[in-house]
């Protein structure tokens, strides 16, 4: 049987057990695609199978794509790393951090120094999600800021009630998952005075061929779209017309026009393709470059301290124990040690996964990418109980499948750059 066959074995196995609607599975290596998988179904009640062409929410698989678009400005002169985004965003000249990330939200001190570009890029805000919160500061997000992808409140009144709110922790200080790509995506439409999937669309889709990748997915191509999947409360797949903690709308309407850059991109299996070989390609894919090779080496180096990759945590998990971080992606930094759900390979290998059960990967030591996007949209007190989590054990089975041996990959992995170890601390001024 071949590797193909034996994924779709694999996925046809989990969808069989009502644990997945479908997914699609592919690995690009050498530059060509060495294998591919369709499994399951785009609409479970209308019979409708996932295709090549079927069109996923890729949730924070957006947020690589909006830290690349940020950096085509970065290299334009537009902003510095460095720089204090109140140059564009004056509403957060005066923030606050919290003392206690559940107390009062009147009880803050005065932040140390403004909030950097930098910051934003690599999660060292002191933004947060108010869903990973109980107590005050997860309603003052939900009622500020509305969904998380699919918002009423505009761009600039987004921007006001997150500046509105307090940070969790000093500017620099930490890596904290959050809003800070959505923040980021924001500023970018203000700096081109565009909405930012015009930006997206300018700077990066249209060059690379991306025609199926946006904030919303064109009438005409709707009959492709996957429907969301999760699981009631009888732990039951079924289908979801409303976002975990109403992320999203079923249909988002046309008047809305916030727009997440964090979370909020519908796209396809090789639309990414196109965007994951920038990393194999040094910022270029067949001859179209996006990036310089310096850039994207920057985006693709550590910027994390030693104590700030042991301190990050999301659902009480340990992030960064074999990864970094730098501009928008993981890192891999010990590749024996690191986890395949966030990324595995030769050290450098950079990736970065989506709640819905998005995941991707690029190597470029070993010049292969890995992309695997489904629909499963899952409550964090689902996660809690270990409901829907085989999405994780699929891809972890993907990678195992479609990955070299273990003597080649320990053998790529003195091949990579030593820029991926970074900086050895990072002290908040």
């Amino acid at each position: 049987m071949s590797q193909v066959d034996h994924v779709a074995a694999m996925l046809n196995k989990i969808v069989g057990a009502g644990q997945l609607a479908g997914a699609t599975a592919l690995t690009w290596r050498d530059g060509r695609v060495v294998q591919f998988a369709a499994v399951g179904w785009r609409d479970v009640a209308a019979g409708l199978p996932v295709e090549r062409d079927t069109i996923f929410r890729i949730a924070s698989l957006s947020k690589p794509i909006t830290s690349v678009v940020a950096l085509t400005l970065l290299e334009e002169g537009r902003f510095a790393l460095d720089e204090p985004i109140t140059r564009w965003a004056p509403e957060f000249a005066d923030m606050k951090v919290l003392r206690a990330v559940d107390g009062p939200l009147g009880a803050t001190d005065p932040a140390a120094r403004p909030i950097t570009f930098e910051d934003l890029l690599t999660h060292r805000a002191g933004l947060t999600y108010g869903d990973f919160h109980r107590g005050p500061l997860a309603r003052a997000f939900a009622e500020s800021l509305g969904g998380t992808i699919d918002s009423d409140v505009s761009p600039d009144a987004w921007i006001a009630g997150l500046a509105s709110l307090p940070l969790i922790d000093r500017p620099g200080a930490g890596f904290h998952y959050g809003h800070s790509t959505d923040l980021l995506g924001l500023l970018l439409a203000r700096m081109e005075d565009a909405p930012l999937g015009e930006v997206m669309r300018r700077r990066l889709f249209d060059p690379l061929g991306m025609r199926d990748t946006g904030f919303t997915v064109p009438v005409a191509q709707r009959h492709r779209r996957s429907k969301v999947y999760g699981f009631d409360e009888s732990d039951r797949l079924a289908e979801r017309t409303t976002g975990p903690g109403g992320a999203f709308m079923a249909e988002r309407p046309e008047h809305m026009t916030f727009e997440s850059g964090g979370q909020g991109l519908w796209s396809t299996a090789d639309d990414f393709l196109a965007f994951a070989r920038l990393f194999t390609g040094a910022g270029a894919v067949d001859g179209v470059r996006i990036l310089t090779p310096d850039t994207m080496a920057l985006m693709t180096t550590n910027r994390l301290s030693e104590r700030q990759r042991a301190s990050a945590r999301m659902f009480g998990m340990s992030v960064f124990s074999a990864h970094g971080f730098g501009l928008g992606v993981a890192v891999v930094m010990d590749p024996q040690k690191a986890a395949p759900t966030l990324c595995k390979g030769a050290v450098g290998t950079v990736g970065w996964p989506g709640a819905f059960g998005g995941w991707w990967q690029a190597d470029p030591a070993e010049q292969s990418i890995m992309i695997f996007l489904a629909h499963n949209a899952l409550e964090v007190s689902q996660m809690a109980r270990g409901i829907g989590l085989d999405v994780w054990i699929a891809i972890s089975e993907f990678h195992a499948m479609e990955s070299r041996s273990t003597s080649d990959r320990a053998s790529l992995a003195h091949r990579a750059p030593s820029a991926v170890n970074g900086p050895t601390e990072t002290t908040p001024a």
